[in-house]
């Protein structure tokens, strides 16, 4: 049928959610627990089996919700892609990744898209969700699925709505976010702003999908010269001898005028590294350089290097050695505390670089148990973390603190290693040890 704002009122028209990553499977759920038929597809047979199984394989849904939507027969997980022909509305969850040239790799979204197009009937409300840059709705996703000769506006609707799922935070969630949309057209956003007004509280309209895309981007590319800046200022700080953690902590005492950000070893996370580099490559199209915004991406992806910098001359202070040969345990795979999201993280690099100035590396974390399949560190794929005991932490020259995961006891690691370099300030309440170096 063609979706409606009545079918939407309703809850007679059905959903299908692309992706069921951390992006899409709660978009799903929550389309579901309003009462949505909803179609779960994606392509990794895994996923939809355990899905299938009333289990979930993200930390934030439990399984006892999957499972009683599962049983419920609102939520309908699938890798027959065929089911899309019955859907009344569409949208991809697909990643967006960078090439090892930091281009845009857009090869998740046309393909996705053209197994919509294969399906797509008059009437379909398609939307795509998935961080890109300014124009891939119109310029890429429009023109692959009017090859079926259906054409926007006048057989289908075409909106983008930026994900803003932010993994980890107890706080906010799909159902407590404001929604931003943009459409190809007053239907199309009408349409778009009524389907996800169904399970969020605010819907943000704005001028069309190339401004929604934009402003996804903002968002993100915002965090992401924040944290440059203060990563640039820590190595300033460091220099005077002056704590740039003390820094920030005094001066958010400020209610105006300030926004703590804090350094780190690096940036994680599909969005804060990628972003930037999506909007500097469609910047060029127009013979515009982004040039603050590449000096953002710079410092930050320096980062992994000024650590092991500094790890170098601690155990050089400290045992009259280098990194070659050294054995280290990485503290935190993920890429921020307390979820177990590896993507882009910080540590696959640290891992990289210490083993290509011969360290031989461990690491452990509490919510990766072992290392996923990853696009550019494939050899590291299948290790194990390790045990987190007083005998294991005294057993290697360092360990290095790159994710502050709040299930670590920390104290316990600054008294049994022989070294330890804090990326994270995860060692602010221990007191003061010869052993810590902050970096």
């Amino acid at each position: 049928m063609t979706l409606t704002l009545q079918s939407i009122t309703d809850r007679s028209a059905v959903v299908a959610v692309i992706g069921l990553g951390y992006v899409g499977l709660p978009l799903a759920r929550a389309f579901a627990e309003k009462g949505f038929c909803t179609l779960a597809l994606d392509i990794d047979p895994a996923k939809i089996e355990k899905l299938n199984a009333g289990r979930s394989y993200i930390d934030r849904i439990p399984d006892a919700a999957v499972g009683a939507l599962v049983k419920a027969k609102t939520l309908l997980p699938s890798a027959d892609f065929a089911r899309l022909a019955g859907a009344d509305a569409i949208v991809i969850c697909v990643p967006t990744p960078l090439t090892r040239q930091r281009e845009p790799d857009m090869s998740y979204v046309v393909k996705t898209t053209e197994s919509i197009a294969a399906h797509l009937r008059a009437g379909q409300l398609v939307v795509l969700e998935s961080t890109t840059y300014p124009g891939t709705t119109d310029e890429l996703v429009r023109p692959i699925l009017e090859r079926t000769g259906l054409k926007s506006r006048k057989d289908f609707f075409l909106a983008f709505s930026p994900e803003r799922e932010d993994p980890g935070n107890p706080n906010f969630s799909v159902a407590n976010t404001a929604k931003v949309v943009g459409a190809d057209g007053d239907e199309a956003l009408a349409l778009a702003a009524a389907l996800y007004g169904a399970i969020v509280p605010k819907i943000v309209p704005v001028a069309g999908t190339a401004t929604a895309e934009a402003v996804k981007l903002t968002e993100n590319i915002f965090r992401a010269v924040n944290i440059a800046l203060v990563n640039e200022l820590k190595v300033v700080f460091d220099a005077m001898g002056i704590d740039v953690w003390d820094v920030i902590e005094a001066a958010k005492t400020k209610p105006f005028g300030f926004m703590p950000f804090y350094p780190g070893p690096g940036l994680g996370g599909h969005c804060i590294p990628i972003d930037p580099f999506y909007l500097s490559w469609k910047a060029r199209e127009f013979d515009v350089t982004t040039r603050f915004i590449e000096l953002a991406g710079e410092i930050n992806t320096a980062m992994p290097h000024l650590v092991i910098e500094r790890l170098a001359k601690a155990l050089d202070a400290r045992f009259s050695r280098g990194i070659k040969g050294a054995r280290l345990l990485l503290l935190g795979l993920a890429y921020k505390k307390n979820v177990d999201d590896t993507r882009e993280s910080p540590a696959l690099r640290l891992i990289e670089l210490l083993e290509e100035r011969g360290a031989a590396v461990d690491y452990h974390d509490p919510f990766v148990p072992k290392i996923p399949p990853t696009r550019h560190y494939g050899p590291i794929a299948g290790r194990a973390s390790v045990a987190l005991t007083p005998a294991v932490i005294a057993g290697y020259d360092a360990v290095v603190i790159v994710t502050d995961h709040d299930a670590v006891d920390y104290a316990a690691v600054a008294h049994s290693a022989k070294l330890v370099v804090d990326t994270r300030n995860a060692l602010r309440a221990v007191a003061e040890r010869a052993n810590i170096v902050k970096a």
